[in-house]
């Protein structure tokens, strides 16, 4: 069946900068924890840009994450700016954002991110409890993220995310709250709060398993969950995605926002992933292999996917579901051609008799307690 005729809004730009100076052992995204091909990689970022000169409409957000982009130097940053600009053009009143580490800026570094055009700073704190961030891995303490977020505030910075991580082993209910209580204080535009999920052939995990130590059980991570919603939007906050919060709607991350309603975006760097009008491609998951093809003038591309309809309809409902907006049904039945009141009534009698979803007037929307099983309210409605 034709693919449905999709353009919510312009594209969003993302680009991965896969350097650490140690890898914290929860972390699943791709990053090497040596700084020797950061040099080489800056220099073939552009080179990457020129293949796909004139393949998507203007920008109007551009994500630097990592890894650890705050590891690239101020005058570096400044040559990478002025290539993205040169290579692709972007609508206006876009917006910049960067991954910074607590321990790498200070009010000089973030100063130059504000004269470079970057008005969004994502600072990952993961937590303000020392005992937990060192079991982490994290390079910074408390007192490096409280510094990191005076500093953004010094540097004139009022779009500020940050980071924080709980159903951590041995972390009890009162730690979180201590937590999310510190990060209120600095009453900040957004915050992103995550359930620790640990991969196979994670670090951690295999830590984890050796020890017998355990993740807080389904019970207590529900709690987490809904402590978390309920003290965040009793502080004005919205709940606007499982795991994040803004400070009203205009604070939401745009570029986010991309990757859940299958707006087109492009990523560029080892292992970056992009999406256009149902094709979905990756990157390689190597620094020298991307480096390598980059050096032969290929795109270096690892793998691709083109989505059925089928896959795009499931893939909207589970993001749509996990989202304070939900699904617009008539949306929906126009570009999947499935009526989800008519073929999924007795399934959605059953979850909003439970309390997990609500049908207002056109759109289906989870309630606080459905954003805690989103994944499997979607399930349920296609078993």
């Amino acid at each position: 069946m034709e693919l449905p005729d999709w353009n919510p809004g312009p594209p969003g730009l993302y680009i991965h900068v896969p350097f650490c100076r140690s890898k914290c052992g929860y972390c699943s995204f791709y990053s090497v924890d040596t700084l020797h091909d950061l040099p080489s990689f800056l220099e073939d970022l552009p080179k990457e840009m020129s293949l796909y000169e004139a393949q998507f409409e203007p920008f109007d957000t551009l994500y630097i994450g990592g890894g650890t982009p705050s590891l690239i130097k101020t005058d570096d940053l400044k040559i990478l700016f002025e290539a993205i600009d040169q290579a692709f053009p972007f609508c206006g009143n876009r917006e910049v954002t960067i991954e910074v580490n607590p321990s790498d800026v200070d009010l000089a570094y973030l100063d130059a991110l504000r004269s470079l055009g970057v008005n969004r700073l994502n600072i990952g704190v993961q937590s303000f409890n020392d005992r937990i961030l060192s079991f982490l891995g994290r390079r910074h303490n408390a007192v490096d993220a409280y510094a990191a977020v005076t500093a953004a505030l010094a540097a004139g910075f009022d779009n500020i995310g940050i980071d924080l991580i709980y159903g951590i082993p041995g972390q009890e209910l009162s730690q979180w709250i201590d937590t999310l209580n510190r990060a209120l204080s600095l009453n900040i535009a957004h915050l992103s709060c995550y359930q620790l999920t640990l991969e196979k052939g994670i670090p951690l995990r295999e830590h984890l398993e050796k020890s017998g130590a355990l993740l807080p059980s389904e019970r207590l991570q529900r709690e987490f969950f809904l402590e978390t919603s309920d003290r965040l939007e009793s502080a004005g906050y919205i709940h606007y995605e499982v795991s994040n919060f803004a400070k009203g709607e205009h604070r939401a991350s745009r570029h986010n926002i991309k990757y859940w309603n299958h707006t087109p975006y492009l990523g560029l760097g080892p292992s970056a992933h992009s999406y256009t009008a149902g094709k979905r491609w990756w990157n390689s998951r190597s620094v020298r292999g991307y480096m390598d093809r980059i050096g032969v003038g290929v795109i270096p591309v690892e793998s691709s996917e083109t989505l059925t309809l089928e896959q795009l309809r499931l893939e909207a409902l589970f993001l749509g579901l996990r989202t304070r907006w939900g699904i617009h049904l008539p949306d929906f039945s126009s570009r999947f051609k499935c009526d989800l009141l008519e073929e999924k009534r007795e399934a959605l009698d059953k979850l909003t008799g439970d309390g997990f979803l609500t049908i207002d007037r056109e759109f289906l929307r989870p309630t606080r307690a459905g954003m805690a099983v989103a994944d499997g309210i979607a399930s349920f409605l296609f078993i």
